[in-house]
């Protein structure tokens, strides 16, 4: 048997639902422009439906990359102070009117927060921190005064001039003067 997709509802990840209506994108000469939508924001997606009991949504997009905001300019009557918009570059915007100005506020602070968090999480802090380490490698690998330059320039005379001279450095107390190593 096929499993069928679970509706969002159920799914547990759901930041705020409820009644909004939502703008048509091509006004009806007969009906309204704006339709009564269940709209539903998750972690990562916008989703609205028929109904509250709808299973599948009449539309989604994922909310990365949008911006929410307050428009009272979408609408002339006693209702704009309840409208935002849910706005991208490049990509169609969405205009919603919610049940009361407090409650639009709400969806846009949500909406915002999620935005701000999901923002957060795409900083590449892994690549940075590990791109400051092989910075520091390098440079420990430049520095004469490092380990590795030494042992480098020693490996590299194949027959020293001198039987001392590959041991120059390695015995810090034999440059001690003589009158501590007596005391």
């Amino acid at each position: 048997l096929e499993e069928l997709p679970r509706p969002v509802q159920d799914s547990g990840n759901i930041l705020k639902q409820g009644y909004l209506e939502k703008r048509s994108r091509e006004p009806s000469f007969f009906g309204s422009e704006w339709h009564k939508r269940w709209c539903v924001l998750t972690q990562r997606d916008f989703l609205y439906y028929a109904n509250e009991k709808s299973k599948q949504p009449k539309g989604s997009f994922p909310i990365e990359r949008y911006h929410a905001r307050l428009a009272s300019q979408l609408r002339k009557d006693s209702r704009k102070k309840c409208c935002f918009q849910l706005l991208c570059p490049g990509k169609r915007s969405y205009e919603f009117t919610a049940p009361s100005p407090a409650e639009a506020e709400d969806w846009v602070e949500q909406i915002q927060f999620l935005l701000k968090d999901l923002s957060s999480l795409t900083i590449p802090c892994d690549d940075e921190e590990e791109d400051e380490d092989e910075e520091e490698d390098e440079e420990l690998h430049k520095d004469p005064d490092s380990s590795d330059s030494m042992n480098n320039s020693h490996n590299s005379t194949l027959i020293p001039e001198e039987p001392s001279a590959a041991l120059e450095g390695d015995d810090i107390y034999e440059e001690l003067p003589g009158e501590l190593r007596n005391s």
